[in-house]
């Protein structure tokens, strides 16, 4: 039986008035009483589907100048998902065949309707079933192209864009502008006021930019506070203005948060895309390059990036982050804080665990992750990083012997580049016999994107690793569209639960679908999951009752220094 049949929106495709009335009468006998619409023609059809809301079509088969398979053809046009039965008095085998291949779920004979009650009530359930799939899968896909946080394009999807520019700027000689846009002070923000106001932020900064992006225009987020636009069709005097207009328009915001107003600027790096240009990472390196003398240059302010130019020239030589890094590497200035991480559920309450995090110390400045890391990722240091990284956690592991009880699990960051570092293993296990480290007590995270993009390497690494005992998570699960598929090919141990679905968790249902999703799906493959960012106790109570493992974030413990 059908579940509130009287709510039943059924289209009736039929050109005989009394094989519909048999219909119907069928229908009532079985407990339906739908609302219907019959109709006879292509015409009317089309009509009747164009307004939508029709939960089952019933078809005849043979129609003057209309059959079912036309009646097929729009239904796929107008509501794919729309279920469709066809009920006809003469009806081939072959034709049956055909009718099922072309999309039907069912067909029965009008001299035999017992089997329509059951083949109606089944066609309901299973088409809400087959719309949520779609829904889920469409709501995927839009998450694999744009940024979480605020809805614009993400960098792959800019990236794709930018492609598309390039080949139209070598086959039509056309030019485009590509501007990279990097907001000033924002650091100050986050560390005043916290990540929560950071983001909202970065979400009113967007929409800002917004109002100034044409319709065939694209505005990404590239990550972190670093935004992209694609100015389609565009001289360099445009894009100037365009630049200029984003730039007094940030300058002009203010955020007020608890009361008080905060500034910030932009800082813009001009482009002009033309068939001198041969690759995207080109494009995006000069304009990124341009952004940075823009703000050396006082920030708030365009900067167009001109070959002929000495002083960008100069500036691209410089590598600025290149030699800070190396020489932070020499002197030894980076050191390590840990955030702990604690147990949701008491099954789980089987040992310490805590990250470990890296910082750099710069006189008496100390510089976030967020700021040196994406340089060194791009200038390849982060191999040489990640060593220095694990040498300092297993020398305080040494000293304070940590590393050799019987419980207990500390979490080590892992870049992409280091998994195509051929000689990590080996160093790994010198420094395993350098400081009597016991490798169960060792969890490497690694990011979804990096193990993805690196995925054999990856998974020759951790094979390696879990030989000698060590653990892996996996970070920022969740972030891309491959997360599900790929699992199955990464043997980790944990599930880090990416930190942009659990900020928002109380307040959007598809979040909280994510974050559910992930930790079932976690759990049936026999891991533990962890949930970052639990900025408060009320997420951490909803992160327990959904059953996560284990919560790491500023609610649960901030970062302290190593002693």
């Amino acid at each position: 039986m059908i579940e509130a049949n009287n709510h039943m929106k059924m289209l009736l495709v039929e050109d005989s008035e009394d094989d519909a009335f048999l219909l119907l009468r069928e229908l009532k006998k079985g407990g339906i009483d739908p609302d219907y619409q019959v109709v006879d023609s292509e015409e009317a059809m089309e009509s009747a589907l164009q307004h939508g809301g029709w939960d089952i079509v019933i078809t005849d088969h043979n129609m003057p100048g209309f059959t079912s398979f036309r009646v097929l053809e729009l239904t796929r046009k107008y509501c794919f998902d729309l279920p469709v039965i066809i009920v006809s008095g003469i009806i081939g085998e072959e034709v049956a065949v055909n009718a099922m291949k072309a999309g039907a779920q069912d067909y029965i004979m009008k001299g035999n309707l017992a089997r329509l009650i059951p083949a109606i009530s089944r066609e309901i359930r299973e088409g809400t079933v087959r719309k949520a799939k779609r829904q889920a899968e469409s709501a995927l896909h839009y998450m694999a192209y744009h940024d979480s946080l605020t809805d614009l394009a993400n960098r792959r999807e800019f990236e794709r864009c930018l492609a598309h520019a390039l080949e139209d700027a070598h086959e039509t000689r056309r030019h485009h502008v590509l501007l990279y846009l990097d907001l000033d002070q924002f650091k100050i923000i986050n560390d005043t006021c916290g990540h929560i106001a950071g983001d909202e932020l970065l979400k009113q900064i967007s929409r800002l930019l917004s109002r100034h992006i044409r319709a065939g225009d694209t505005l990404a987020r590239l990550g972190g506070d670093e935004f992209g636009v694609l100015l389609r069709g565009c001289d360099v005097t445009h894009g100037n203005k365009v630049a200029e207009a984003l730039c007094e328009e940030v300058r002009e915001f203010k955020l007020v948060w608890h009361n008080k107003p905060f500034s910030v600027s932009l800082s813009a790096g001009m482009v002009v895309i033309s068939d001198a240009y041969n690759s995207t990472s080109e494009l995006l390196s000069h304009a990124d390059l341009a952004c940075y003398a823009a703000k050396d240059r006082g920030r708030n302010n365009v900067q167009l990036y001109q070959t002929n130019d000495a002083d960008m020239q100069q500036r691209q030589n410089d590598m600025h982050w290149t030699n800070r890094l190396q020489h932070a590497l020499q002197t030894d200035s980076f050191f390590l804080c840990h955030q702990e991480i604690v147990p949701l559920q008491a099954h789980s309450a089987d040992g310490f665990r805590t990250e470990f995090l890296v910082r750099l110390q710069q006189g008496k400045d100390i510089v976030p992750p967020g700021a040196f890391i994406p340089a060194a990722e791009r200038f390849g240091l982060m191999p040489r990083i990640d060593r220095r990284v694990i040498d300092l956690a297993f020398n305080y592991l040494d000293r304070t012997g940590l590393g050799r009880e019987p419980t207990g699990t500390f979490f080590i960051n892992l870049s992409g580049g280091s998994f195509s570092d051929g000689e990590l293993f080996s160093y790994i296990q010198k420094l395993v016999d350098k400081y009597r480290i016991r490798p169960e007590r060792i969890c490497f995270e690694i990011t979804e994107t990096s193990a993805f993009a690196n995925l054999n390497q990856t998974v020759s690494f951790i094979q390696q690793s879990r030989q000698e005992g060590f653990k892996f998570a996996l970070d920022d699960f969740g972030s891309g569209m491959s997360s599900f598929s790929y699992l199955k090919a990464l043997p980790v141990d944990y599930l880090k639960v990416d930190g942009s679905f659990i900020r928002n968790l109380l307040d959007d249902p598809i979040d909280l679908g994510i974050v559910d999703a992930c930790n079932r799906i976690g759990h049936a493959a026999g891991l533990k999951t962890i949930a970052e960012f639990v900025e408060n106790d009320t997420v951490r109570e909803r992160l327990t009752e959904l059953g996560l493992d284990y919560a790491q974030g500023y609610g649960i413990a901030k970062p302290k220094p190593l002693y």
